[in-house]
């Protein structure tokens, strides 16, 4: 007899945990939106917690928010959540769908990184940090899809650590402004660059252009096995994640056009190539293929260990039939690439208006 599903969320708590990415994580509520609503309210559950553990250590708290995530992560194990919403939701969430702890706490590990700004001598070492921040999100977005098989986590965690690669790729300038270095020491040293110099004074050159060529190719790679394992997701879950890993890797190729500076521009996918990439995503989805048995990465086994060693969950997300007023899929991406683009315009116009007030 299958055990009761866990309801310590009320509908007021998913509420709330919507609102919160709605007003702080909008890429995140765009994101979820292109999941089949049976998912959907695990995946707001899923962010809402992991934007507040992100928060909660990047805005200084240092080893004492540590300490009080680990809390909150074991009283949501315990299915004692503390008395917030987003807590209540994710000890729904872990419990419905037999995510271990491992995979939040390697998520908050890797944030702990980012607030030491810590840097990596290597790939292997850059690709232990994407394990925690991307690999394990990847994996936690199978589980709730109900893949739990090693081949199949293991290229959730290919897709997460790649895109991670990719932002990292697009954001070096971004991440340099804010005392942050990511790209391998040893790939700098080998191209003629002094990381110190680069902090002090970031400027592009053909030699870091040749380093971010390096790493959005090791992204790539990624991209091509994590298509393989899309195929063993569910149908209605196939579409969100190709478009995921196409509209990534193409970030990838415009960091490229762009002559592989991304230290004065950042780049940005056009709207209209967005949408050719989604109908893409569409015809992927249905296409016969089988997962890539390859070994997981190193820096990710300790994930896939993790699910494969942990119990099967207690109930599974209920099943839905479409509602009427329901988006077909194609209606969902069509309206969240217009939130996108939306969004890329108030990014580009807030920094002005504030820049415009801070003289007034």
């Amino acid at each position: 007899m299958r055990s009761p599903e866990p309801a310590h969320a009320s509908a007021a708590d998913l509420a709330a945990c919507t609102a919160l990415l709605q007003g702080g994580s909008r890429t995140f509520f765009a994101a979820s939106l292109i999941l089949p609503r049976r998912l959907r309210r695990s995946a707001t559950a899923l962010y809402a917690f992991c934007r507040l553990a992100d928060d909660a250590v990047d805005n200084g708290g240092g080893l004492p928010a540590l300490v009080g995530l680990e809390h909150r992560l074991d009283r949501a194990y315990a299915g004692k959540p503390l008395d917030f919403a987003a807590d209540r939701a994710f000890a729904d969430v872990v419990a419905r769908h037999g995510i271990p702890r491992a995979l939040p706490a390697a998520l908050i590990e890797g944030f702990a990184w980012d607030a030491e700004c810590r840097r990596y001598e290597t790939l292997a070492d850059l690709r232990t940090y994407a394990a925690r921040v991307a690999g394990s999100v990847g994996a936690m977005m199978a589980l709730l899809m109900g893949a739990r098989a090693p081949q199949v986590v293991a290229r959730a965690c290919d897709l997460g650590v790649a895109m991670q690669l990719t932002n990292i790729a697009r954001d070096v300038g971004e991440d340099v402004r804010f005392g942050r270095l990511y790209l391998p020491l040893q790939w700098l040293r080998e191209a003629g660059i002094d990381a110190g110099a680069f902090l002090a004074r970031p400027e592009y050159s053909a030699p870091l252009g040749g380093v971010v060529q390096r790493l959005l190719a090791a992204a790539d790679a990624l991209y091509a096995r994590a298509a393989t394992g899309v195929a063993a997701l569910p149908l209605a879950c196939r579409p969100g994640m190709h478009a995921a890993r196409l509209l990534y890797a193409e970030i990838g190729q415009e960091v490229f056009r762009q002559g592989l500076d991304s230290v004065s521009r950042r780049a940005v996918v056009p709207t209209g190539r967005k949408l050719r990439l989604l109908a893409l995503a569409l015809s992927a989805a249905t296409a016969a293929g089988t997962v890539d048995a390859s070994a997981a990465l190193e820096e990710t086994r300790f994930l896939v260990e993790a699910v494969a060693a942990a119990p099967r969950p207690v109930a599974t997300e209920p099943r839905e039939l479409p509602q009427r007023g329901e988006r077909s899929f194609d209606e969902r991406v069509g309206w969240l690439v217009d939130l996108f683009d939306r969004l890329e315009r108030r990014e580009r116009v807030e920094p002005r208006l504030g820049a415009a007030a801070a003289t007034e």
